[in-house]
């Protein structure tokens, strides 16, 4: 049913994804639920999206938030994709999730409003439709800790508990997300099209991308190549800046593969601890096609797939198109390269560009590899100059290197000073470990406290800022000998 009181509440949809040919959506309403009851609440995005917290932060957001109650001008789907997982190829859609609509916010800016765990829809497979109250949770810390680190990301709006019980390999307590993106258009969209749509179709869905995400198409020769080559710059973009942090994806299917370059979706991610580049935190990689050192790799085999899917609009002549797309995928590393060594030199506090400092990178790397130094508290402690903490400082390589680091340092024009902000603003003294988050997810879930949860976010809002409340948070989990698992949540 409509909110006939939520006119003070900010809303302010114009939902032009409706207007898309009817392949691409189906209209569908959340189911309801018994009883909604608002346990997080992003006060600051909401002022940012123009909603009014006042007015939400009761039972009325509870009831919005849960889908019990639609905002007023929403027009709630769930949308329609496909996508390779794993490798494979399927018809997928929006399961469990349904778009509200896309909120203008005051500044202009166009926000899908998506409720996660809304229920079933068309495309749930088999499916119930709903969520549990962990992931819902973690997907909240996990999207905001990004936002903090500056990545490119979707992010979480609201928590609420459902008032039931749902199945999974034990019963969970349901849960429903509030996420907004700058859209929810991905990879998959585009391979759906092709699949099952006719050109028409296709054409419609991309210049709708162009409209939404790349206005600034109407000079371009060909402005489907055009599109192909913004997706594939952000996208490697955004992959340089997960690398940079030690940020594990855990599931980069083509339909986890944003056009407007968002990280999205926080199933079984996690941030690296020990640097490895075999790193595989997922259950369900059984073979680490997702592992830390592949996501670069993976994100030009993702892009390849939206390549094809746009082969019928690169050029009539399909041997032309497939000549157009190559090339443009071909430059994804390179372009992935430049942000790699771009971020890397920031975080070594070099500020200029010399031909050897690849190698300089890797050889710091590689020492890392070899004594199982933890990543993040390595540059930390790089940046501090407080070199005493692990056992690596006081290796013969190390101490090599960090001659070759002191003399790339000082043939540069920068301060000691220049060079210590630069590093400090590009390594991160805290992000979100593994153990903290399980331990704030715990203490929220069984005990239903979220002062542990609530004390994270705080300090991973300001990743940057070297304060000595992040001294806790940076220490290392205990050593265990099970390694840490994460799980996909659905």
């Amino acid at each position: 049913m409509e909110n006939k009181n939520d006119l003070n509440q900010g809303w302010n949809f114009d939902n032009t994804y409706v207007k898309l040919p009817s392949i691409f959506f189906t209209k569908t309403k959340p189911k309801l639920v018994p009883s909604p009851n608002l346990i997080k609440f992003n006060d600051s995005l909401a002022l940012n999206l123009g909603l009014k917290a006042e007015f939400l932060l009761n039972k009325t957001g509870a009831e919005v938030f849960s889908g019990n109650a639609l905002p007023h001008g929403s027009d709630p789907i769930a949308q329609a994709y496909a996508g390779h997982q794993f490798g494979y190829f399927t018809m997928l859609g929006d399961g469990r999730a349904i778009l509200l609509g896309e909120q203008i916010t005051p500044t202009g800016n166009r926000i899908d409003i998506q409720l996660k765990g809304a229920g079933r829809t068309p495309y749930s497979r088999g499916g119930d439709g709903r969520a549990s109250l962990g992931p819902m949770l973690r997907e909240y810390i996990i999207s905001e800790a990004m936002y903090g680190l500056g990545i490119p990301t979707t992010r979480s709006l609201a928590v609420v508990t459902t008032g039931e019980w749902i199945t999974r390999e034990e019963p969970q307590i349901g849960a429903i997300l509030t996420r907004i993106a700058s859209s929810h258009l991905r990879v998959g969209t585009f391979e759906y099209a092709a699949k099952w749509g006719n050109i028409d179709e296709l054409k419609s869905l991309a210049d709708y991308a162009l409209k939404r995400h790349f206005p600034d198409f109407a000079d371009k020769s060909n402005k489907y190549l055009y599109l192909l080559q913004e997706v594939i710059k952000k996208q490697a973009q955004l992959i340089a800046k997960w690398q940079l942090v030690g940020f594990i994806h855990g599931v980069m299917n083509t339909d986890n593969i944003t056009i407007s370059g968002e990280t999205i979706d926080y199933g079984p991610c996690a941030f690296m601890d020990t640097y490895d580049p075999n790193t595989v935190f997922s259950s369900i990689d059984m073979h680490g096609r997702y592992a830390y050192g592949n996501q670069p790799q993976i994100g030009a085999w993702d892009l390849s797939k939206l390549a094809e899917a746009l082969l019928q609009l690169l050029d009539e002549d399909k041997d032309k198109a497939i000549d157009i797309a190559s090339e443009s995928i071909s430059n994804y590393g390179q372009i992935y390269r430049l942000n790699y060594l771009s971020g890397m030199r920031s975080k070594l506090g070099i500020h200029n560009e010399e031909a050897e400092d690849d190698v300089l990178i890797k050889n710091l790397l590689d020492i890392m590899h070899k004594y199982k130094a933890d990543y993040t508290n390595t540059f930390r402690a790089l940046t501090l100059q407080k070199l005493k903490d692990m056992k690596m400082f006081c290796s013969s390589e190390f101490i090599k290197w960090h001659e070759l680091w002191q003399e790339r340092l000082n043939r540069q024009n920068a301060s000691k000073e220049d060079i210590y902000n630069l590093m400090k603003k590009s390594n991160p003294s805290v992000i979100p470990r593994n153990h903290r988050v399980e331990e704030a997810l715990k203490s929220a879930v069984e005990h239903s406290d979220y002062s542990v949860m609530n004390r994270l976010l705080d300090v991973l809002s300001c990743p940057y800022d070297y304060t000595t409340n992040h001294e806790e948070y940076a220490k290392l989990p205990p050593k265990s000998d099970v390694p840490y698992r994460t799980f996909c949540g659905t």
